[in-house]
């Protein structure tokens, strides 16, 4: 898929970010808010991107192509990486927080945070989790 074409397919979920981020009639955007809702965004991509209208091989572009227009809001540099720094930082919790986001809402951001920022602390993690989960499944002996 072009740039074009995500333009096309995302532009009107780019201004609706835009639009729920504005502040003092419009004139400026709340950046908390919009990380928030960029990385609200894209989780939901990776989570299903058939639903969100692409294909899996469409993320990585797609990625990119949020990394072309994110720095129109937040700067010159800025990133989907730097949205998810935001959420596992204490500001960002204050922000999910002031967005009454339901725990499970703030539980997806902050997983999706650790696996893009510490991908091999976020495995280590996960396989904790797993025989956590497999220990307490085992029968107990008496």
């Amino acid at each position: 898929m072009t740039d074009q074409r995500f333009a096309a397919l995302y532009e009107p979920v780019l201004q609706e970010i835009a639009a729920r981020s504005a502040i003092a009639d419009g004139a400026f955007i709340d950046k908390d808010v919009y990380r928030v809702y960029i990385a609200t965004f894209w989780a939901n991509v990776v989570l299903d991107p058939q639903d969100s209208g692409v294909d899996e091989a469409d993320i990585e572009p797609l990625h990119d192509f949020l990394n072309s227009e994110i720095p129109q809001v937040l700067g010159s540099g800025m990133t989907v990486s730097d949205c998810f720094k935001f959420i596992s930082q204490k500001t960002g919790e204050q922000a999910m927080e002031r967005l009454q986001l339901t725990q499970l809402h703030k539980e997806l951001l902050q997983y999706f945070a650790s696996m893009i920022l510490n991908p091999e602390g976020h495995r280590r993690w996960m396989d904790e989790i797993r025989s956590k989960q497999a220990e307490a499944k085992r029968p107990t002996r008496r």
